[in-house]
């Protein structure tokens, strides 16, 4: 009696856990239908390995890290052996970033991209008769017109998808460093802006400023010595070497200095309100990006009406955003006249508030400019929107 209970209790379980071994068969099989078809998972790793090899081509072909693309470019192109030679004739000319066993490969490769160079197209390049050498295929990495670069792929044998695959690999290698000549353009025209912001700067408000200044030297010497120091605080700061960014509380601090000199010279004519919100001291800004608005505020807003005005400085904790308000209740202007000077690169007028929107627009998008409400009589408010989480852009690294 008991063996055939015990026979039937095992005949329970082995039910059980067959049924078990069906379902998780079932489980892995779904699994894997739901990663596609081979032809799928195929182009799911070889646009895995592109993006790896990417970010280290955007430097140049000269670059340290390119030999951590020639890596991933082996692996996507399935060779023994790849490697990523500069003809360009600068400082990238005939230098090797190599992936794979060398034994002597590197030679080779430099006289393949020699030779793919002068030809100006795609070269197979069989092996000698009668040895186990490997064979390769050369592609140009051409960029504005030039052969800056060869990729050299190294196999046994090189089968015509790998001649067709090494030349789209070389087409997507010239995007890449393409790519890396524009951030690197985007860089240079940010600082040519910010040069510009400088420039205007200095003629105008510093001619004001010391005037200014000379003027209580007489008949207030301890107002002229607190005025010579705001001076020097503003100009340290707005001529500072480093940095692209800064925080809010090191731009108000300027701002401060700014409003204290020009107090000098109008007075009580004008006036200034700030509400800051303290969660927003702390947001990362381009350098030198609200300082130009307050500027523009007291330059085209206040100073040609005869009886001054106020300034109306706030920021406000806007979600993900930090918001910025810049306002005036000056003379204003005609918002068409206003949409043709942003636009208008020629002109010499309101150059702050137009560096400004054009160094905003690049970094955050198009979206990520300045919006400005005016009218003629009825004063302006410009309102500007910076994220609150910029890793890249952490001011202390510039």
């Amino acid at each position: 009696m008991n063996d055939v209970v015990l026979a039937a209790v095992l005949g329970v379980l082995g039910g059980i856990a067959l049924t078990v071994l069906l379902l998780l068969a079932r489980r892995f099989a779904r699994g894997a239908a739901d990663l596609g078809s081979d032809a799928e998972q195929g182009a799911l790793r070889a646009l895995h390995q592109a993006s790896l090899a990417a970010p280290h081509l955007r430097g140049g072909l000269a670059g340290p890290d390119v030999v951590k693309a020639a890596r991933h470019l082996r692996v996507l192109l399935g060779s023994a052996a790849v490697a990523i030679v500069g003809t360009d004739g600068g400082e990238e000319s005939g230098v090797v970033s190599f992936d794979g066993a060398s034994d002597g490969l590197e030679s080779a490769a430099r006289r393949i991209a020699e030779r793919v160079r002068a030809s100006g197209r795609r070269q197979v390049f069989p092996a000698p008769a009668k040895t186990d050498d490997l064979e390769a295929v050369g592609a140009p990495i051409v960029v504005d017109g030039r052969t800056i670069g060869v990729i050299v792929a190294f196999a046994s044998p090189v089968r015509a998808a790998l001649v067709r695959a090494a030349e789209e690999v070389a087409d997507w290698c010239a995007a890449q460093v393409e790519l890396g000549g524009l951030d690197a353009s985007r860089a240079q025209l940010a600082e040519a802006e910010l040069r510009s912001l400088r420039a205007q700067i200095s003629p105008h408000f510093i001619y004001n400023a010391l005037t200014a200044i000379a003027s209580f030297i007489t008949t207030d010497p301890d107002r002229a010595r607190d005025l010579v120091l705001e001076f020097a605080d503003f100009t340290r700061y707005s001529f500072r070497r480093q940095g692209e960014f800064t925080t809010l509380a090191e731009e108000l601090g300027s701002i401060h200095s700014y409003l204290e000199l020009e107090r000098a010279r109008f007075g009580d004519r004008l006036r200034v309100t700030l509400q800051i919100a303290p969660e927003t001291l702390a947001t990362v800004i381009p350098f030198l990006s609200v300082q130009p608005l307050v500027e523009n505020a007291v330059r085209h807003g206040l100073e040609p009406g005869e009886g001054g005005g106020e300034i109306r400085l706030t920021s406000r904790d806007d979600g993900t955003h930090t918001e910025i308000l810049v306002e005036d209740d000056g003379v204003g202007m005609d918002p068409d006249g206003l949409r043709s000077l942003l636009t208008a690169r020629e002109d010499g007028s309101h150059v702050g508030l137009r560096n400004v929107d054009t160094r905003l627009r690049q970094l955050y998008g198009s979206s990520g400019g300045l919006v400005v409400e005016t009218n003629t009589g009825a004063g302006t408010l410009v309102r500007m929107r910076v994220p609150k989480s910029q890793p890249l852009h952490d001011p202390d690294d510039d």
